[in-house]
């Protein structure tokens, strides 16, 4: 082997060397990394804003990777924490979703059954209405002889759900008039099921008044109807 042959063995020896010395320093760096960051787990992120009280799902959610030793440790990491249940307080855009954040919604209880009904805004609580509420519900009708009455067709309805504004047009003597009303759920024995499905046919206006908790909600047969007459 002549000299320029023994040139070109060092030559690709160091070649070799070198590239097992970076190939360390690149091990090295990424072990650092891994060691400072450590396994990434999945999380989600909300998509879009969510209302107070509303239910959640996939469609308000994106999925997110982020270090385990930065998650959070009330950060939600599987749909099934969240699915079905509401939001507690409304929820921002690019908030990381946590547990604190969600409640399970208000079940059925024995006997009970789910009837929805809108409530225009304008005469319902605003606001101030939401799942576990408890609520009195106001009915108003016209007689025959075109005599307003007002009555307590239910008492003490437990509130489960609170839906979105919804834009509505009433017509009243032929003239539309724009307005927005909330579908609000209650859970109610048959007999006030069929009661609140009667006055939302009906009654020329349905209200409901917030039951203050802890309070005596005992309403006697006296003071379930009103009329203006017997007030005169």
């Amino acid at each position: 082997m002549n000299s320029r042959q023994r040139r070109g063995v060092i030559l690709l020896l160091l070649s070799v060397l070198c590239a097992f010395a970076a190939f360390a320093g690149v091990l090295s760096v990424i072990s650092d990394v891994e060691s400072k960051v450590g396994p990434e787990v999945t999380a989600y992120r909300l998509s879009k804003n969510v209302p107070a009280y509303r239910a959640l799902d996939e469609s308000v959610v994106e999925k997110v990777t982020i270090p385990r030793r930065w998650l959070p440790r009330t950060a939600v990491t599987a749909t099934d924490e969240f699915s079905g249940k509401i939001a507690t307080n409304p929820l921002k855009k690019g908030s990381l979703l946590q547990s604190d954040m969600i409640t399970d919604q208000p079940e059925l209880r024995e006997g009970e059954q789910e009837i929805a009904i809108m409530i225009d805004a304008a005469t319902g609580v605003a606001g101030k209405i939401r799942p576990g509420s408890t609520v009195n519900i106001y009915a108003t009708f016209q007689d025959k002889k075109e005599n307003e009455i007002s009555r307590v067709i239910v008492s003490n309805a437990r509130v489960i759900d609170v839906g979105e504004l919804t834009p509505i047009t009433k017509e009243n003597e032929d003239i539309n008039r724009e307005s927005e009303a909330v579908p609000i759920t209650f859970a109610l024995n048959t007999l006030d099921t069929q009661r609140v499905a009667f006055a939302e046919s009906f009654a020329v206006n349905v209200r409901l008044a917030l039951v203050a908790p802890g309070s005596d909600t005992t309403i006697s047969e006296e003071e379930r109807t009103y009329t203006l007459v017997g007030d005169r």
